[in-house]
């Protein structure tokens, strides 16, 4: 049986791949980017229509003209829409599209997972339904049979996936200035993250907890994931290295192998909290439950592939290395 956090976790898929080397920049931007904050600028034209472009399934699809009327599959898609600018632009979200708060304020489709509203779809009239890794390609099939026009937006593997992601949507929604200068500013957070960590004197080892449904064998993520890169590229060392899958169990035996020195828990949403960790038998012999060193996460952060995994990369940096980032 799968653990109760997997119908939410299925939104991270499998990230794979590293990121480009760092580039030094000299401060920290601030952490989050909203609707708002997205200025257009004109370094990069607009796309011409009609639009021809491959999605990640390798279909070729046209588009006419620039999309008025979206339907968002996925919160990270979602989000995707709302950065841009173009939260006016959507009819329709999935129900667990929660972020920005106005989203939830946008008719509710259903679920991607237990079935969608497919009558209300219709009645919305999208001239665009933006689909991501988590729908099935037999959805997509189905949707397509019912005249709807569809595109499946692949994960990234790396920021400059997400980059690349951010400038399809911005073609597709007529949107390519507020996605570039979006890239923009993500690009020189990051950047910033990398040359501060140039000072770090230790790589923290870290255990990101996505599920302890079973205490004596919780799960995490392993080599390969993008929770693994993103603990990378903020100055640690995935604990869970050795293991394989995005989904994988740690003994507790391993894991006091390990000793990791920082404990994240991605569940802390689910009631999972810092004192409760060091009551798990076995569990207060490790470093970071000794040295206070738990901290809860937002695992939406992490799991949903839009632009807020920049947040997660610049939070997670400030939890391992506090004083690089005063």
């Amino acid at each position: 049986m799968k653990p109760r956090l997997f119908s939410i976790l299925l939104f991270i898929s499998v990230f794979l791949a590293a990121c480009a080397s760092p580039t030094a920049q000299p401060t920290l931007p601030a952490p989050a980017v909203s609707e708002s904050q997205v200025t257009p600028t004109s370094t990069q034209p607009a796309p011409e229509f009609p639009l021809t472009i491959t999605d990640g399934l390798q279909r070729t699809l046209t588009f006419e003209a620039p999309a008025q009327r979206i339907i968002s599959l996925a919160p990270s898609n979602t989000e995707i829409l709302f950065a841009l600018g173009a939260g006016e632009q959507l009819v329709g979200r999935d129900v667990l599209s929660d972020f920005p708060p106005e989203a939830q304020g946008v008719a509710d489709i259903g679920d991607t997972f237990i079935g969608l509203n497919t009558e209300l779809i219709i009645s919305l009239e999208p001239d665009l339904v933006l689909a991501a890794e988590i729908t099935p390609v037999e959805q997509v099939a189905q949707l397509e049979q019912l005249g709807v026009n569809v595109f499946w937006l692949a994960n990234p593997s790396d920021f400059e996936g997400l980059y690349a992601n951010l400038a399809i949507v911005g073609q597709l929604t007529g949107r390519s200035t507020e996605a570039a200068s979006l890239v923009a500013v993500l690009e020189e957070r990051v950047a910033a993250v990398d040359n501060a960590l140039l000072a770090k004197t230790n790589t923290p080892a870290v255990f990101y907890e996505l599920d302890a449904s079973e205490p004596a064998a919780p799960w995490t993520s392993g080599a390969g994931t993008f929770i693994d890169l993103l603990i990378a590229r903020a100055g640690g060392r995935n604990a869970a290295e050795g293991i394989q899958g995005a989904f994988a169990q740690m003994s507790i035996e391993e894991l006091l192998v390990q000793d990791p020195d920082v404990i994240l828990l991605g569940d802390a949403a689910y009631g999972i909290t810092v004192e409760s960790v060091g009551q798990r038998a076995g569990w207060g012999d490790l470093a970071a439950v000794q040295s206070g060193s738990v901290y809860p996460f937002d695992d939406n952060l992490i799991s949903r592939p839009g632009p807020r995994l920049v947040d997660a990369l610049e939070e997670l940096a400030r939890l391992l290395h506090p004083d690089l980032f005063e």
